[in-house]
C-alpha cells in the first residue's frame, strides 16, 4: 500500500489547499435531498479520520447545515478519503474500490434523508441580542475608552492583528504548505492507527485456528456478527482498516464481512456516537447507527454475491516481489511513521536529560 498511501497523502494536501473551508459550509444549510447529496460528495474525497471529522462536522452544523447534511458528511468523510481510496485500490483492486465508494455514498445519502425527515427536530435559531438606547454610555467611560485607544496607538504601533499584506508575505509557499499538511498533519494523525492496523491484521491472518476458519467460511453470518460487534465501537481510520480487512479475508472471513468492517469501522466509534447524540439528538443517533449497520451488512452480502467465484488469493493483492518504487515508498513511509510514534518519547527523554 505504501506508494498509494504516499501519493494519496500528497493529493490530499493539494486538495486541502485548493478547496477553502467556507465552500463546505455554504451549500449544506437546507433540509433537502440536494444538500444531503452535496454533503456526501464533499465528504468522499476529504482525507479526514473518524475523530478528525467531528470538529469539522460541528463547525458545519454551527454554520447552519441541516441535521441530514451534517450526518451525511459525518458518515461519508471517514469511510473514504483520497488516500484511502488509492490504498484500497492497491490492496483489493478497482472492483472493490469502486464498490466501496459507491456504497458509502448510498449509505450516507440514505442516512441524511432519514435524518431530515425522521430525526430530531431542529431548534429555531435564537434571535441575536439588540442594543438598547435606554442606557447610554457614561461620559467617563467614553473618555476612558478614548484614552486607552489613544495610548494603544502611540505606545503599541504594532497590533496583534497584522495587515493582510504582511500576512501574505509571511505565508509559506504552497508546496511547503502541501508538504506540511500531507506529511506533518495527516500522516501524523494516521501513523499510530496504521501501525496498529498492520500488526492486528498480521495477527488475525496467522493466529486464527484452521478449524475456526472453516466454520467462518461455511457460516458467513457468524463472521458478520463478529465484525459488526468489533467495528461499531472501535476507532480505526479508513486507511488503517485496510490491513485488518486483508487479515480477516486471509483468515477465512468472506470479502463481504471484511467490507462490513471497512464500512462500519471508520464510520462509527464511541466518540462519534456520543457527539451525534449530543449534537443531533437521540433519534438521529438511531438513524445513524441503524443505517450504517443495516447498509453495511446488506452491501456486504451483495459483495459476497458479486465475488462468489473469486478466490481469496485473487482478492488480496500480496506480492512476493516488489518494485524499486514500492521499496522506496515503504522506507519513506516507515521513517515518517516511526518518527511520529517515537517523537513524544524522545522529547520527554530530552527534557529529563536537560533538567539534569
Amino acid at each position: 500500500m505504501a506508494p498509494y498511501i504516499l501519493f494519496g497523502l500528497i493529493f490530499a494536501g493539494i486538495l486541502h489547499e485548493l478547496v477553502p473551508d467556507t465552500i463546505v459550509s455554504k451549500h449544506l444549510g437546507q433540509s433537502s435531498i440536494l444538500s444531503v447529496i452535496k454533503a456526501t460528495v464533499f465528504g468522499i474525497p476529504l482525507p479526514v479520520c473518524s475523530c478528525g471529522v467531528v470538529p469539522l462536522a460541528t463547525s458545519i452544523k454551527k454554520s447552519g447545515a441541516s441535521n441530514g447534511s451534517t450526518l451525511a458528511f459525518l458518515i461519508s468523510t471517514p469511510i473514504t478519503g483520497v488516500d484511502s481510496i488509492l490504498a484500497t485500490y492497491g490492496m483489493f483492486g478497482w472492483v472493490f474500490t469502486i464498490y466501496r465508494v459507491i456504497t458509502s455514498m448510498i449509505i450516507s445519502i440514505i442516512a441524511g434523508v432519514l435524518a431530515n425527515f425522521y430525526g430530531d427536530k431542529e431548534e429555531a435559531p435564537k434571535p441575536k441580542p439588540t442594543f438598547s438606547m435606554a442606557s447610554p454610555v457614561k461620559p467617563s467611560m467614553a473618555m476612558n475608552f478614548s484614552a486607552s485607544t489613544t495610548t494603544r496607538k502611540t505606545d503599541e504601533p504594532v497590533s496583534c492583528c497584522s495587515s493582510v499584506a504582511s500576512l501574505q508575505e509571511k505565508k509559506p509557499n504552497i508546496f511547503i504548505r502541501v508538504f506540511k499538511y500531507s506529511f506533518g498533519t495527516l500522516l501524523k494523525d494516521i501513523s499510530s492507527p496504521l501501525l496498529f492496523g498492520l500488526i492486528l491484521g498480521a495477527l488475525i491472518a496467522v493466529a486464527i485456528p484452521q478449524n475456526f476458519t472453516e466454520v467462518l467460511m461455511e457460516h458467513s453470518w457468524i463472521s458478520y456478527i463478529i465484525v459488526i460487534a468489533i467495528a461499531v465501537p472501535m476507532y480505526v481510520c479508513a486507511t488503517a482498516s485496510l490491513p485488518i480487512a486483508a487479515g480477516l479475508i486471509l483468515a477465512g472471513v468472506s470479502p463481504g464481512a471484511a467490507f462490513v468492517f471497512l464500512s462500519a469501522g471508520p464510520a462509527t466509534n464511541t466518540v462519534t456516537i456520543g457527539v451525534v447524540k449530543k449534537m443531533l439528538g437521540l433519534r438521529t443517533l438511531y438513524v445513524y447507527l441503524g443505517t450504517i449497520i443495516i447498509g453495511s451488512v446488506a452491501f456486504g452480502f451483495g459483495l459476497d454475491y458479486i465475488l462468489k467465484d473469486v478466490s481469496v488469493s485473487e482478492m488480496v493483492h500480496l506480492h512476493e516481489e516488489t518494485s524499486l518504487v514500492a521499496w522506496i515508498s515503504t522506507v519513506i513511509l516507515w521513517i515518517f511513521v516511526f518518527y511520529y510514534i517515537l517523537k513524544p518519547y524522545l522529547i520527554i527523554k530530552k527534557n529529563s536529560f536537560s533538567r539534569r
